[in-house]
């Protein structure tokens, strides 16, 4: 008989003999989730069965990060992985690296890339999103005229307001089209002016059923919806690209209904409200002008309202009093300034200069004054300026 091994050695020796199984380092396997244990270090364990057998599966922090989606007990799942033994308790498990719900998987993928890249452009935000009016005049119902969803919408809406507006767009809501269907119908409810809302609707169903309102088509012609857009897509717990588009989001479509219309009793008590403060304060205003008459008529300015209008004109007087003298002085500053600068002109001026007995004498053809002898030559004409009239002469001779 050979040496007796350890446990742990057998553990390791067995775990090496897998981790040489190439089969075994790289496997998909199908199955459903149970005893789903997330860990509060980000690590994931749960159980992968089917009708026969069962493994245990364990999904480290740094792939369960990836995932973009929460794993659930009795979620179809595959698993992608390697198979190795846990040596402390000699047992096999799978240790998974991708999980993909089974059945749905490209379309999941499908999802999530179209979710980020509406997400990265910016259609998601909040600040984007438009306000629903608080009485709409007309709401647009986009689904199936056949199923029962237009009939909750029609209930609710009636017993919330019974003066409601609705308008039916029949349009498919699953299968090839639905989308074309559904995106033409939001674009000519716009066109058209037809509403104040437009509610998107849809009953539960699986992922595959409720896919046209995760095309591309649908969420553009929401994003781009003039007319606040409420989704009402599947159940509570569905989530479709057209609920992220959408200015809202309801969980269900009774729930779009009351989100889209007013309680109209509540409305009645709103205004029955509404009107009791304002003629509380429409009485309190006019208390408030009444007081504000008796003060009018105990005043002064009522009883005697000429008193002020005979201050006033005393005052005016006595302004204009005062602005005439102030007038008549500047007068009377400006002549004496005149005189003084009159009588300055007046030895200055040529004219006085002549009356003392001079004369000027100026060239008869030119009209210069002559300043010198030279200026003129024999038998040219000269005329004499005097104080009181003038002589026209002609040179005889010159005196240098």
């Amino acid at each position: 008989m050979s040496a007796p091994c350890s446990v742990t050695e057998l553990n390791r020796y067995i775990n090496s003999m897998f981790k040489r199984d190439a089969s075994l380092s790289d496997i998909w396997v199908k199955g459903e989730i149970s005893n789903f244990r997330p860990h509060y270090s980000g690590h994931q364990y749960f159980t992968l069965k089917d009708e026969s057998s069962a493994i245990r599966c364990v999904m480290f922090r740094s792939a369960a990060s990836r995932m973009r989606f929460a794993l659930e007990n009795g979620m179809k799942a595959i698993v992608f992985g390697n198979v190795s033994v846990f040596e402390r308790d000699g047992q096999y498990q799978l240790y998974c690296e991708e999980i993909r719900v089974d059945g749905v998987g490209d379309l999941y993928v499908a999802f999530e890339r179209l979710k980020m890249r509406l997400e990265a452009e910016g259609l998601f935000d909040a600040a984007r999103k438009k306000a629903l009016p608080l009485i709409p005049r007309a709401v647009c119902v986009l689904t199936s005229p056949t199923g029962s969803v237009v009939h909750d919408i029609i209930n609710v809406a009636t017993r919330r307001f019974p003066q409601a507006v609705i308008k039916i767009f029949p349009v498919k809501v699953q299968g090839d089209g639905a989308a074309a269907q559904v995106a033409r119908a939001v674009e000519a409810a716009n066109a058209l002016r037809l509403c104040d809302v437009i509610i998107v609707a849809r009953g539960g169903g699986s992922i595959e059923e409720l896919w046209a309102f995760n095309e591309e088509a649908v969420a553009r012609a929401v994003a781009a919806s003039g007319i606040p857009v409420i989704s009402a897509v599947g159940h509570e717990t569905d989530f479709t690209i057209c609920d992220f588009v959408a200015d809202v989001r309801a969980p269900t479509p009774s729930a779009a209904a009351e989100i889209a219309f007013p309680d109209a009793g509540a409305l009645d008590a709103r205004l029955e409200s509404c009107s009791r403060m304002l003629r509380a304060s429409l009485v309190k205003r006019l208390e408030r002008g009444r007081a504000r008459l008796r003060r009018c008529e105990g005043s002064v300015v009522f009883k005697k309202p000429l008193d002020r209008v005979e201050v006033r004109r005393m005052r005016l007087a006595a302004t204009e009093d005062r602005l005439v003298a102030a007038i008549r002085a500047a007068a009377g500053q400006s002549r004496a300034r005149a005189a003084i600068l009159a009588s300055r002109l007046e030895a200055l001026s040529p004219l006085a200069v002549l009356a003392r007995g001079y004369a000027v004498a100026t060239n008869a053809t030119t009209g210069r004054a002559l300043r010198s002898a030279a200026d003129v030559q024999v038998g040219q004409g000269v005329d004499v300026r005097l104080a009181d009239g003038g002589l026209d002469c002609v040179v005889r001779g010159r005196r240098m």
